[in-house]
């Protein structure tokens, strides 16, 4: 009896130790970041916004914090409301936050997977961005570039002066002009131009199809396996119209850069430049040419054009920052020539001026979303592999806690003096996190600066008179992954004879 007993005790004690040391080893059970209440199956689906969905995230930051967790049929969504835990979350642990979730519609449908913007996080990314790195990543490879934003700029100008209600589509075309002489060698072509048209319906079908709000399998996958005539599946015969327009966009300026270079007429470009030695590049590389030349051309022919038509909105709306930046390029540029891409340095108020419509106006304003790689715990909270993770950069750019006063236009607020600060630098949140950060940002500054600094030297932007009344713009934007201020009128009239004469001399630059 003494002999079970002793055995009994050896058991119990082997059992408590095994116990504890499971108590000791098990980890703590981390509860995923606060949010609205889910419901079983549909989980936040009747809570998430159809349009501009960044206004609900900043409601839901006031109420549950920078992390907010929402789900819908199961997919998980992890929205982030500061800079600060983008930081910390997408650059210091980019190496499992730097993938893309897969979008059923814009991605996969419709084709937008194979550009960068889509791309998930592998090999082929990293070659993307060596390639976008070698041609537009330092102010050193731009520099080759600012014969082309100036003279690009410059005709723009003339666009203006000729028709100045004709404001949106002329910055759509010098932005376009731009972007295809450097990704392709094309120079566009005066009055409708066919590959700016095919990128302005392209990049509108990418913001599309990329809102989870706007079709129905961005939230339900499965539903892409519906027959085409079943019925609510008419999104698949939008896929296919968006899908031709996408290949025409991607095909046509590579062909002509290929026909160009057989001619040997072609002119210096991204696209040129790679396909040099085709007949050594294998059949991977030149779909990497292709696709990344069509990425740069893309990317920045509408969000771009977003930013400068803000630009234009806030000098309606702000006519004493509009005054202050004219004051400073008279005293350092004069009245005989237009700014330049080498002035910018001499122009500090305008600089600040490019930073705020940065800010002031976010272009993608819940940025790309990025996709977990694997479990994650952060600030005690549990973020699950294959999270989707969104960036309310404007909630951001607008914090008042970080921008004072974030509502008002203001370029000051990004200037040194002996009292002041400056607030931070928007470009560490607009232009993207991490190893997603957008590669052609140095591109994309440049060509807004250039707008700016060239039409406030030579022309007065004011508001639209009606009936003898002043018609006031509103703030609102568009919905969509890439917003668009909304549409308003103004008045552009040169600010003197000298600015007119600047603007109608020839093309030789010789005045610029």
């Amino acid at each position: 009896m003494g002999g079970f007993l002793l055995l009994l005790d050896f058991v119990m004690a082997a059992c408590g130790v095994l116990l504890l040391r499971r108590l000791m080893n098990r980890r703590p059970v981390y509860p995923l970041p606060p949010g609205p209440r889910k419901l079983p199956l549909i989980g936040n689906l009747l809570d998430m916004p159809s349009e501009q969905e960044w206004l609900k995230f900043g409601e839901w930051a006031r109420t549950w914090g920078d992390l907010v967790s929402v789900s819908v049929f199961g997919q998980q969504m992890i929205i982030i409301n500061s800079a600060k835990t983008a930081v910390e979350m997408l650059e210091k642990k980019s190496r499992i936050y730097s993938d893309r979730p897969v979008l059923h519609m814009g991605g996969e449908l419709v084709g937008w997977k194979d550009t960068l913007a889509l791309l998930r996080y592998g090999p082929r990314l990293r070659n993307y961005r060596r390639l976008f790195h070698q041609t537009i990543g330092t102010h050193k490879a731009m520099s080759q570039f600012n014969h082309i934003e100036e003279l690009e700029t410059y005709r723009f100008l003339k666009r203006v002066l000729a028709n100045p209600e004709g404001l949106a589509g002329h910055i759509r075309k010098a932005t376009g002009a731009i972007i295809l002489r450097i990704s392709h060698g094309y120079e566009v072509e005066e009055g409708d131009d066919p590959f700016v048209a095919m990128a302005d319906t392209a990049t509108e079908h990418f913001s599309l199809s990329t809102n989870p709000g706007t079709f129905i399998v961005n939230v339900l996958p499965s539903l892409r396996h519906l027959p085409d005539w079943f019925p609510g599946a008419g999104f698949k015969q939008v896929a296919k119209e968006y899908r031709a327009t996408l290949e025409e966009m991607v095909e046509r300026p590579f062909q002509f850069v290929k026909q160009q270079m057989e001619t040997g007429v072609a002119k210096p470009s991204f696209a040129a430049k790679l396909l040099e030695n085709e007949a050594c590049l294998t059949n991977d590389e030149i779909h990497d040419i292709k696709w990344s030349s069509a990425s740069l051309y893309s990317a920045g022919a509408d969000t771009t054009v977003s930013a400068i038509y803000g630009f234009f909105k806030a000098m309606v709306l702000n006519p004493d920052v509009q005054a202050k930046a004219q004051a400073e390029i008279d005293a350092v540029i004069g009245h005989d020539r237009l700014p330049t891409v080498e002035d910018r340095a001499n122009l500090p108020y305008v600089s600040a001026l490019v930073l705020e419509t940065e800010r002031w106006h976010s272009v993608v304003p819940t940025g790309l979303p990025h996709r977990v790689m694997e479990n994650d715990i952060h600030d005690g909270y549990f973020i699950p592999k294959g999270a989707s993770i969104i960036t309310n950069i404007w909630g951001m750019t607008h914090d008042p806690e970080v921008y004072k006063v974030p509502m008002a236009f203001n370029p000051e607020r990004f200037i040194l003096t002996e009292t002041h600060e400056p607030e931070p630098n928007p470009q560490d949140i607009t232009f993207g996190f991490g190893r997603r950060i957008c590669p052609g940002r140095l591109l994309a500054d440049t060509s807004i600066y250039m707008a700016c600094a060239m039409s406030l030297a030579v022309f007065d932007i004011t508001p639209h008179i009606e009936n003898g009344k002043a018609i006031m713009p509103n703030m609102e934007q568009s919905t969509g992954t890439i917003s668009h201020p909304s549409e308003f009128k103004c008045t552009i009239v040169p600010r003197s004879r000298k600015a007119l004469a600047l603007i109608s001399a020839d093309e030789s630059l010789g005045h610029i």
